[in-house]
């Protein structure tokens, strides 16, 4: 059986980012608690037992790599931050080069200087952090329940366009055969 994560791994890699956020954030919602999540996660499940234990290793694994890594109350894993590093230097790079790529973050501009200001002084990381952190909190809202603006709705969907262009060129480029 090939994971959620693994099949958004290799079809959209901003998506997967986003959903190992989510991941971390089930896992510190049962502080860690391997039986809790086991129960009130794995168990819910509608897969066969062989099934449940495959993603209960899943689970364990994550939640090992979080301990390991001394993130179980916040933070990101090791992997996903080196992603976001990787897609900061496509951005980077796609801004010098690609017209199509300079016109999609124009457009994002404003609500990232906007993301900036509200912080106050706080890092929030580089441009495509913000952009990640833009789409994964309007998800959060939803999940919550909470109403949506109009403007989150804007810049969710700018910081959607930027990172889905990301995404399409690191698959790209991550697909082509090595030499």
């Amino acid at each position: 059986m090939k994971s959620v994560a693994e099949n958004k791994k290799a079809q959209n890699i901003a998506e997967y980012i986003i959903y190992m956020y989510q991941m971390e954030d089930l896992i510190r919602s049962y502080q860690g608690n391997p039986a809790e999540i086991k129960q009130y996660v794995v168990e819910k499940y509608p897969v066969s037992e062989e099934e449940k234990a495959e993603i209960s290793d899943w689970y364990l694994s994550l939640l090992d790599q979080m301990n390991a890594q001394q993130i179980l109350e916040k933070g990101h894993l090791k992997e996903l931050n080196q992603l976001v590093g990787e897609l900061a230097r496509i951005h980077w790079n796609l801004l010098k080069t690609d017209g199509t790529y300079f016109e999609a973050y124009s457009k994002v501009k404003p609500f990232i200087i906007n993301a900036v200001m509200q912080a106050e002084g706080k890092d929030l990381g580089n441009e495509i952090q913000i952009c990640l952190n833009g789409i994964y909190g309007l998800l959060l809202c939803r999940l919550l329940g909470k109403k949506v603006s109009d403007e989150q709705l804007k810049s969710a969907e700018a910081y959607g366009d930027v990172l889905s262009y990301l995404s399409r060129y690191y698959h790209t480029v991550h697909s082509l055969p090595e030499n």
